[in-house]
C-alpha cells in the first residue's frame, strides 16, 4: 500500500480532542446538550451529514443522529414519522439541522428537522437540495415501535424546522447506510451495512421527485459474485470490471431479504457497505470490512454515458491496518483526494483517523482523535475551504480550517 506525506507529521492538541497537520485548525460548533432555537437540545450520535449553500450569505448542515429505541433524542414535539407504542413520544432518531453564517461560521440557529425514525447512520446530499437520511434498522411493529423501519427520507435543506417524515418506500426497506446522486441522470445509488451488503442503483420514475416511485436494482459485476476477496483475490486492485444491475422485486421486502434474493438473481456480494460519495463522472463506496486482511476496500464506479457499460474499479484495499483502518464516510476534497473517516472498535485502545487518499491511492493520516469513538458526517463547505465532521459520540460538530492542498 502506498503512502504519502500529505499535510505532514500531526501536531498533539493541547485540548487532548484532535490532532491536525501543521497550520490547521478547528473549532467546535455544535456538540451534545447545546440548546437549540426550537427548545430541544442536541441529539447524541452523529453520524453521517451534508453540507449546503442556502443563499443569503448562509450554509446548511444536515445531520443525520443514529440513534436506538433505547437512547435519549433530545426532545421533539411535531410531525414524527413513528412513536413509540402506547406513547405518544416519537422514536429518538432522525436530523438536526445547524445554518452557519458562511463568512465567519457562527451558529445562527439549529433545530430537529426530521424525527420519529431509528439509527439514521448516514445518507447523501442531493443536487436539488437535500439530504436522504438512511435508517440503519429494519425494526417491524413490535411492542415498542408502530411502523415498518428500514427506509430512506427526504429532508429539504432549507426546511424551517420539522419536515412531514415520508418513508420513500420503492428506494428499498434494508439496512440502509449511505446514499448518492448522479446529477446526470438523477438515479440513486444506495449502500447496506451487514456482512453480505449489496451496492443498490434506484431509478426514479421522475428524477429528482424520489416519492412518485421508481424501480430498485442491485449490482452484478461480471465473473465476480463475491468482491471480498477473503478466500481468494477475485478482484485485484485497480482493474476494471463491466457491471450490469439486477432488477429487484418487492422492495418493502418484510422478510428482509433484498440483499439474499439479489444474490441469488446474480447482484455481487460486498462486506459492510458503508459510505458513498459522487464525484464528477464517478463515485467511491466504502467496504468497511472487505478485503484480504479485513480492514476495508474502496470501490469506483463510473456510470456508463450513451450506450456504453457501467464499469467498477476496486480503487484501494488496505494491507496494513496501521495506515487504514474501517473506512466508513467518505468525501472528496476539492483536489481530488478521498477524505475517509475510521471506524474501528476492535483494539483495547482504538485511535480513529480521517485519512486522505490520493488520486493514486497512496493513503496519509489528515486528522487523529485519541477517544474511544468514531469519525463520521465528513464534507466540505460550497467554497472548499472548511472541512466539517462529526465525532459521534459524545456529539462534536467540528469546523477545520487550514492550508488545503491545491488539485
Amino acid at each position: 500500500m502506498a503512502t504519502t506525506r500529505g499535510y505532514g507529521e500531526l501536531v498533539p492538541d493541547p485540548a487532548g480532542i484532535v490532532d491536525l497537520p501543521e497550520g490547521f485548525s478547528y473549532r467546535v460548533i455544535s456538540r451534545l446538550g447545546d440548546q437549540m432555537d426550537d427548545g430541544f437540545t442536541v441529539p447524541d450520535d452523529a453520524d453521517g451529514m451534508g453540507c449546503f449553500d442556502l443563499g443569503n450569505g448562509e450554509i446548511g448542515l444536515v445531520r443525520n443522529h443514529e440513534l436506538s429505541m433505547s437512547q435519549d433524542g433530545g426532545g421533539v414535539v411535531g410531525p414524527a414519522y413513528d412513536t413509540f407504542a402506547r406513547s405518544l413520544l416519537p422514536l429518538p432518531g432522525g436530523t438536526t439541522t445547524v445554518v452557519l453564517d458562511e463568512r465567519t461560521l457562527e451558529v445562527k440557529r439549529q433545530y430537529r428537522s426530521l424525527a420519529g425514525t431509528i439509527n439514521n447512520c448516514a445518507g447523501g446530499v442531493t443536487p436539488w437540495g437535500s439530504w436522504l437520511s438512511c435508517e440503519e434498522d429494519v425494526t417491524l411493529p413490535d411492542g415498542r415501535a408502530n411502523r415498518d423501519h428500514g427506509y430512506v427520507f427526504e429532508v429539504p435543506a432549507d426546511a424551517p424546522g420539522l419536515v412531514d417524515p415520508v418513508p420513500l418506500k420503492a428506494m428499498g426497506r434494508f439496512k440502509h447506510e449511505a446514499a448518492c446522486v448522479d446529477p446526470a441522470t438523477g438515479a440513486v445509488y444506495m449502500t447496506e451495512h451487514r456482512d453480505e451488503s449489496l451496492l443498490y442503483r434506484f431509478i426514479p420514475n421522475v428524477p429528482g421527485r424520489l416519492a412518485e416511485g421508481g424501480r430498485l436494482q442491485a449490482l452484478a459485476i461480471a465473473g465476480i459474485p463475491d468482491t471480498t476477496n477473503y478466500y481468494r483475490r477475485d478482484i485485484e486492485l485497480g482493474d476494471w470490471h463491466t457491471a450490469s444491475w439486477v432488477d429487484l422485486d418487492n422492495p418493502e421486502a418484510p422478510d428482509d431479504d433484498l440483499r439474499f434474493r439479489g444474490a441469488a438473481a446474480g447482484a455481487s456480494i460486498f462486506h459492510s457497505n458503508e459510505g458513498i460519495h459522487m464525484g464528477e463522472g464517478e463515485f467511491y463506496f466504502c467496504a468497511t470490512y472487505g478485503g484480504a486482511v479485513r480492514e476495508g476496500q474502496i470501490f469506483r464506479v463510473r456510470p456508463g454515458r450513451d450506450g456504453e457499460p457501467d464499469m467498477v474499479q476496486l480503487f484501494f484495499e488496505t494491507a496494513d491496518p496501521e495506515q487504514f483502518s474501517f473506512g466508513d464516510n467518505l468525501t472528496i476534497a476539492p483536489n481530488g483526494h478521498l477524505m475517509v473517516c475510521e471506524d474501528q472498535y476492535n483494539r483495547v485502545r482504538p485511535i480513529n483517523h480521517i485519512r486522505g487518499i490520493t488520486r493514486q491511492g497512496a493513503v496519509y493520516p489528515f486528522a487523529r482523535m485519541d477517544l474511544d469513538t468514531e469519525w463520521a458526517g465528513v464534507c466540505y463547505a460550497p467554497d472548499g475551504q472548511t472541512m466539517f465532521v462529526n465525532i459521534q459520540r459524545p456529539t462534536m460538530t467540528l469546523a477545520i480550517t487550514g492550508p488545503w492542498l491545491p488539485s
